[in-house]
Parts: structure tokens; C-alpha cells; sequence
């Protein structure tokens, strides 16, 4: 489906609404309870490269920022 297929399908089902209520409950993306996923940034919002340790939260790129202001320093 391309974009303006589905554009115009949107707007077609705006005036029927049991329709449009349907076709929101069918795609919409599920909630992840697990995995990649489910985890994310509370800084920047990527799932990748994520620290949970310590109630951390954060991706490493944001941890790099973060780590002085918080407390961490870096052994070298």
C-alpha cells in the first residue's frame, strides 16, 4: 500500500466511523512486553545499545553524556 492510498483511505474512512474503528484496532502496532523492544531511552528514545543496569535507562551514546553529571567516572 502507498502512501497516498493510504491517505486517501483514512480520509474515506473518517466518514464511517464502525469502519475506522475497526481498521485502527487491526493496525495498530501492539505494546511490547519483552524484548528489544520494550526497552528505550528515557533521554533520547533509541532502542539500541540500552544500559539497564543501576535503573539507568539510557542508551550508551546518551550515558556517555550523562555518565560525569551523574556521578561515573570513566578508568582509563
Amino acid at each position: 500500500m502507498t502512501t497516498s492510498s493510504y491517505t486517501k483511505m483514512l480520509k474515506q474512512l473518517k466518514n464511517k466511523p464502525i469502519k475506522l474503528a475497526k481498521f485502527v484496532k487491526h493496525n495498530t502496532p501492539k505494546e511490547r512486553k519483552f524484548g528489544k523492544e520494550s526497552k528505550k531511552c528515557r533521554r533520547c528514545g533509541t532502542h539500541r545499545a540500552h544500559i539497564d543496569k543501576y535503573g539507568l535507562d539510557l542508551c550508551r551514546k546518551c550515558f556517555r553524556e550523562v555518565g560525569p553529571s551523574i556521578g561515573w567516572k570513566k578508568y582509563s
